[in-house]
């Protein structure tokens, strides 16, 4: 079993805090991917989960077995780093032997001139090599074994480094942004490439990115971290659909979400850029909320009314199957972006004046700290909660 725990982690370098009470459980053979920023603190997560960290607090647990303290190599992870780490020196079959040759070979068995005498390093040799060729056939890299790393394409490279770690069995898998230095069209076809590789092999993926593609398509569970926060640990379509925090929704997402101020002008309704809104919450009147919404979620009607935003239109984007209508909107800071599908949406030119609606089930409704509100909480504690905010 291979289950990860990690309980109240913290990490500091001197003055600067990097992870704060980080707590999560990874299931076994689960693919979650931590997601973030530049600089939220995923990757110095990994590489505690790695060993080649040490937190400053909290604990880790790799199956039942704490590991704080445990040297890498016997933590039985194996890491792909986002610059692959191949020896160029060597040829692709001598990079992914070696960390088998460094398991199972002893010291004298390794010497480059006296090793081959040794007793048993001829059987342990052809093992190693049947190994090799078995994963190298897997991945599609069977005829590069005798290439050399500067002889490889970025995508043959990146499989390289994923047989390397492959070769060995571990339990769990852990990557490091290893897709960040190929071309768009090769990341897709690895991502494909990555999640069947999780889904035959069946253990634990532990996946580190800033690109919100590669955690929505690949992932079983997101955890979106800032800061050295975990915001929220959930499956890729609840982090876009259902998101816990304001953070998160303005995160995930492209074109990004919209986002504007309101105010509740009484039970279940809303005033926000000129238009009166449906609010599915009861808080109290007078309270200032964010309402965000996505723009796929605006259709176009004909008139202004209930749950209608109306503006000139600035700019559109054709994408082909899609426009991207660029709204300005009186009272808002920025343009409101609509997501509209070409063939149903009106022929629609900049300065013209349109109207979006929304249903009101479609809204994302937050509070003054970034809390999300949702319909069913309790009336009663939510007004509590959000008398402090009212302005």
């Amino acid at each position: 079993m291979a289950e990860i725990s990690i309980r109240n982690v913290t990490k500091s370098f001197q003055a600067t805090s990097v992870l704060r009470e980080v707590s999560l459980n990874i299931a076994d053979g689960e693919f979650l991917t931590l997601l973030g920023p530049s600089g939220c603190g995923k990757s110095t997560l990994l590489r505690i989960l790695a060993g080649l960290e040490v937190q400053t607090g909290g604990s880790v647990a790799i199956g039942e077995r704490i590991v704080d303290g445990v040297r890498p190599k016997r933590r039985d992870v194996a890491m792909v780093f986002q610059s692959y780490a191949l020896y160029p020196h060597m040829t692709v079959a001598q990079n992914m032997a070696l960390p088998l040759r460094m398991r199972r070979l002893s010291s004298w068995q390794r010497l480059p001139l006296l090793g081959r005498f040794m007793p048993g390093t001829t059987a342990t040799t052809a093992e190693i090599e049947r190994d090799v060729t078995r994963t190298a056939k897997a991945l599609g890299i069977g005829h590069l074994l005798a290439r050399k790393p500067g002889q490889l394409s970025g995508g043959q490279r990146q499989r390289v480094a994923v047989g390397r770690a492959m070769v060995r069995e571990p339990a769990v898998f852990l990557m490091d942004e290893p897709l960040s230095n190929l071309d768009a069209k090769l990341r897709v076809q690895m991502r494909a490439e990555i999640k069947e590789l999780h889904n035959r092999l069946g253990v634990t993926f532990v996946y580190v990115t800033h690109d919100q593609a590669e955690a929505m398509t690949m992932s079983d569970r997101v955890a979106v971290m800032l800061d050295g926060e975990l915001l929220q640990v959930a499956p890729p379509q609840q982090i876009y659909a259902d998101p816990d925090d304001r953070r998160v929704a303005e995160f995930i997402g492209s074109p990004k979400i919209n986002m504007l101020e309101g105010k509740v002008l009484e039970a279940g309704l809303a005033n926000m850029a000129g238009a009166a809104f449906s609010v599915p919450v009861q808080v109290a009147s007078g309270t200032t909320i964010t309402i965000g919404i996505r723009p796929e979620a605006f259709h176009v009607v004909d008139s202004h009314g209930l749950n209608v935003l109306t503006g000139s239109v600035r700019m559109v984007e054709h994408m082909g199957s899609d426009l991207f209508v660029h709204l300005d909107v009186p009272g808002t800071d920025h343009p409101v972006i609509a997501r509209l599908l070409a063939e149903r949406a009106p022929q629609i030119v900049s300065g013209q004046t349109l109207h979006l609606g929304v249903k009101p089930e479609r809204l994302l409704l937050f509070s003054a700290d970034g809390r999300r509100l949702r319909p069913e909480d309790h009336a009663g504690a939510t007004v509590l909660r959000m008398k402090e905010h009212v302005q």
